[in-house]
């Protein structure tokens, strides 16, 4: 753990972990914190931003980060995270941008509509009208990597869940960066980590579920992707942190996605903050965690045939 990543828990302890304490939550209050504290990376040499955010540009509202001179290897597919109710493409650049450079791809961060003005299943009709409509333009789907973090990497699960069960073609793989699969809150980790992770406060988890569920089930497989068949998925590329209260939400989908014959790289990194990829370039560990998951990118991108057996890592 470096001490840049020590600085990192501090402060989200002393600024973050305090407000999951509270018994309600504030969606609008949450919106208008993270968009003021948001870094805000600049657009890499040699790449431009394209933003599209009116209601005519349904399905594909949000942005885009190409290379200036159009050669790209993949297209990622970002679902950004913040419990389904906050944060947006804007404050999640720092990931998307990074991966979109380690791996040579372009990259679509996706403004999907937030609860609680938009619950289930919202965000995931936005993800699915998204990737179809990718398709619809002539991006092939082996070239198609969906990633996300947070609630953006349970809905980049559930997408693929919906994807298969509707027949669609499947992209070549997802990356899933401490992903909330659970919205029914029962991973013992929100409790044997309660107090550890520097983020949230494992109750909090269960309050914020609510705003999204609305009058769904919270085992639903589309809302839930943990409860669902993962069989026939692609490849999988899973990060989580050895203290946070979503830990279990990652190490239980892992194991039955193995067990369902589905390829999975999962490595749990310890002590690490909750999405500690958006922390890059100012923590070492988050250019780390970018270079693998964009060399998983490449990989199931590249030529068919290339076998990878199913891995676990724990990292330091």
């Amino acid at each position: 753990m470096s001490w840049q990543s020590a600085l990192a828990c501090w402060f989200l302890r002393r600024q973050f972990h305090p407000q999951t304490r509270h018994p309600t939550i504030n969606a609008e209050r949450a919106r208008k914190m993270t968009a003021k504290r948001a870094y805000t990376p600049r657009v890499p040499p040699g790449w431009a931003l394209h933003e599209r955010y009116s209601e005519q540009d349904w399905p594909l509202r949000g942005e885009w980060l190409t290379r200036a001179d159009g050669q790209h290897a993949a297209t990622i597919l970002y679902l950004h995270g913040g419990g389904y109710y906050f944060c947006s493409p804007q404050t999640h650049r720092a990931a998307s941008f990074g991966l979109a450079t380690r791996s040579n791809a372009r990259v679509f961060s996706l403004d999907y509509r937030l609860a609680p003005e938009h619950p289930f299943p919202a965000a995931l009709d936005d993800a699915l009208a998204a990737y179809r409509h990718l398709l619809a333009e002539g991006t092939k789907p082996e070239s198609i990597v969906i990633a996300g973090d947070s609630a953006g990497g349970g809905l980049a699960l559930a997408t693929l869940v919906a994807l298969r069960d509707a027949g669609d073609s499947l992209p070549a793989g997802a990356i899933l960066f401490s992903p909330w699969t659970d919205l029914a809150a029962t991973g013992a980790s929100l409790e044997t980590n309660d107090g550890v992770d520097p983020m949230f406060h494992g109750p909090s988890v269960a309050r914020a579920a609510k705003l999204y569920l609305g009058g769904t089930p919270a085992t639903h497989p589309y809302a839930s992707p943990l409860y669902a068949d993962l069989s026939g998925l692609p490849p999988l590329f899973m990060q989580v942190s050895s203290t946070e209260v979503l830990l279990d939400d990652s190490r239980r989908v892992a194991d039955k996605a193995r067990a369902a014959g589905v390829d999975v790289d999962f490595e749990i990194w310890r002590k690490m903050p909750h999405v500690w990829q958006l922390w890059v370039p100012f923590i070492p560990e988050a250019s780390r965690a970018l270079d693998l998951a964009a060399r998983f990118l490449q990989r199931v991108t590249s030529v068919p045939g290339n076998v990878h057996p199913s891995s676990e890592t724990s990292i330091a």
